[in-house]
């Protein structure tokens, strides 16, 4: 019998578990709560599979580890495969899958959900409201989509979603900008050479990239000086595309009036966990998500029911594509 064993493994992705092993009553599937790391790679050492729902980094010898008892996959749960040394795991005969596009119309969603917020004040008015504050003024007075140029950095999947959305259910203007521009929206986009002309005519800029060497911190200090006094940004790619102290010193500055980040680049040791009577001891982060001109959600944008059902039901297939045929089309190494 074929044996897969499922690391990460969230309360919400049992139901989804259950029901793909009664479709597959011929495979072993073990959950563990706990993400693969060297205290729990043993755990899997009997099996012939693995998927993870991976944030933390995996160090070299979990890999030497998996090599040595025949185990030659990691299927990661979701599209991004930062936490993975990828020359490392193919060096030890080890493929890294992910799963591309799980639901790019909930993270397209939440992120236009996300420039209502920065354009409606909501994050604003919602704190200012808990407090007994009712009043109007310049800081809760709003802008309409409609009226707006949106930037979309980014033009794949999520991208594409995100820019049909603006331009057809609300009437925006809509720019792109993408290393490989696709010829099928460009009715509904005008696509521009570089970054920086993007955020000199935009009123928001949303980011759908994954975080490469030349896309890492690619939003710094000079990229934030090309953008529009008081635009909106919206991060539902990776927290690394972005440099937090940069981003700040923006927000300070009034180059951007409000961020709406899914995503922060040193995350991994808060995301998924209960902080609620603990000091986060990352000071950065800690003033981010202090700021009522920044909205923080802990990489929630892709959080459907939509969603996780793809994300078990991909990962696990492409588990089984690599035990039978030694490859699978997710493959990242």
């Amino acid at each position: 019998m074929t044996k897969i064993y499922m690391y990460g493994v969230s309360d919400a992705e049992v139901p989804f578990i259950e029901t793909w092993k009664q479709n597959h009553p011929e495979i072993e599937v073990a959950t563990d709560g706990d993400i693969l790391s060297n205290e729990t790679v043993d755990r899997c050492l009997d099996y012939d599979g693995v998927t993870t729902y991976q944030y933390a980094k995996v160090d070299h010898e979990v890999y030497a580890k998996l090599q040595e008892n025949n185990i030659h996959n990691i299927s990661q749960r979701m599209a991004g495969y930062d936490p993975f040394d990828l020359e490392e795991a193919k060096n030890r005969d080890v493929i890294i899958t992910n799963v591309p596009a799980y639901s790019p119309g909930s993270i397209a969603e939440f992120a236009i959900a996300q420039m209502l917020n920065g354009l409606r004040h909501m994050y604003r008015i919602y704190n200012r409201s808990r407090q007994h504050d009712f009043r109007e003024g310049d800081e809760v007075r709003g802008g309409r989509l409609a009226n707006c140029t949106v930037g979309v950095i980014g033009t794949g999947r999520i991208g594409r979603e995100v820019a049909k959305i603006v331009h057809d259910g609300f009437g925006a203007k809509v720019l792109g900008y993408d290393v490989y521009q696709n010829e099928e929206i460009k009715s509904i986009l005008e696509y521009r050479d570089t970054v920086e002309e993007i955020l000199e005519e935009s009123d928001i800029i949303t980011l759908h990239l994954p975080a490469l060497d030349d896309t890492i911190h690619m939003f710094d200090a000079n990229m934030f000086k090309h953008m529009k006094k008081g635009s909106v940004l919206v991060n539902a790619g990776r927290g690394a595309l972005i440099d937090t102290p940069a981003l700040l010193d923006a927000l300070k500055g009034g180059h951007v009036g409000f961020a709406a980040l899914d995503t922060y680049e040193n995350e991994f040791d808060y995301v998924k966990h209960d902080w609620r009577d603990k000091d986060i001891e990352d000071k950065l982060f800690e003033e981010l998500v202090a700021r009522d001109d920044v909205s923080y959600s802990p990489h929630l944008a892709y959080y459907t029911d939509e969603s996780v059902q793809n994300m078990v039901f991909f990962a696990l297939q492409s588990t089984l594509n690599i035990i039978a045929n030694g490859d699978d089309e997710n493959r990242v190494n």
